[in-house]
């Protein structure tokens, strides 16, 4: 009698087995090494093609060079600013991240002391994505003049990646909100393309990985109330401040 087929986790393991006397069972032997088999993971599974879609996502390898390594060498770097101690980090693809200082006092009044800049001890030779973005926050803080002409360092981030609508937001502001200047969510929103979705630009804002550079500081309440931000409302408040600061000094 031709053997019955397997299904679930142990097709892939299953053969073509001989019943027993009179068209019964197979034989144990040949049970224990179909149980072996089924505990083993196999191929179709690993892939995750099999899995439902909760699932399979686990299963997703991460992107990895010839030898077997990670192909994102992170590299990260301290900038000590007037708002605090700035951390960087990203590959030679481009920025991973920028993470503010929580303030829970506000700094030097804007231009109330000069600005500056400093690399921390020991960062050596940086990635070029790092040093563009050291350059470009040295220029924001101490000669904004500059950052027009500075390039912006290359991204390098699943939330800059992947097209959403809270990536469309975050490009919108980096290329149509310029320094100085302030936007309410709504305002924000119709820009990027959905008028009616001004509470998903404030969760674009909380995704935002590079703030400053991506500067979702600059977005405000339509009542003209700062809002929240990562870095604190004493931060964001410090910025505006700064840039209003600096706008109106290149404006003589």
């Amino acid at each position: 009698m031709a053997g019955r087929a397997l299904s679930g986790a142990g097709r892939i393991c299953a053969r073509s087995l001989p019943a027993g006397p009179g068209g019964g069972t197979v034989s144990n032997r040949l049970l224990q090494r179909d149980k072996r088999c089924r505990r083993r993971l196999c191929p179709v599974q690993a892939s995750g093609k099999d899995l439902p879609s909760t699932m399979a996502s686990r299963f997703v390898p991460k992107a990895t060079s010839k030898n077997g390594e990670s192909q994102c060498k992170v590299m990260h770097a301290v900038l000590h600013s007037p708002v605090g101690k700035i951390e960087i980090s990203g590959c030679e693809t481009g920025l991973h991240e920028i993470k503010l200082p929580k303030m829970n006092m506000p700094p030097n009044s804007a231009g109330e002391a000069p600005a500056t800049c400093e690399v921390g001890a020991g960062a050596g030779a940086l990635l070029e994505p790092l040093e563009q973005c050291v350059a470009w926050l040295r220029a924001y803080f101490c000669e904004p003049a500059l950052t027009a002409s500075l390039p912006v360092p290359a991204f390098h981030h699943p939330v800059l990646q992947r097209a959403s609508f809270t990536r469309q937001v975050l490009w919108t502001l980096l290329n149509d909100v310029k320094f100085g200047e302030a936007i309410s969510y709504k305002q924000l929103a119709a820009l990027a393309g959905n008028s009616k979705a001004a509470r998903a630009v404030g969760g674009a804002m909380r995704s935002n990985p590079i703030p400053i550079i991506i500067p979702c500081h600059r977005v405000i309440r339509s009542s003209g109330e700062t809002g929240n931000y990562g870095g604190g409302n004493l931060m964001k408040e410090w910025l505006l401040s700064h840039e209003k600061l600096q706008k109106e000094k290149l404006a003589y």
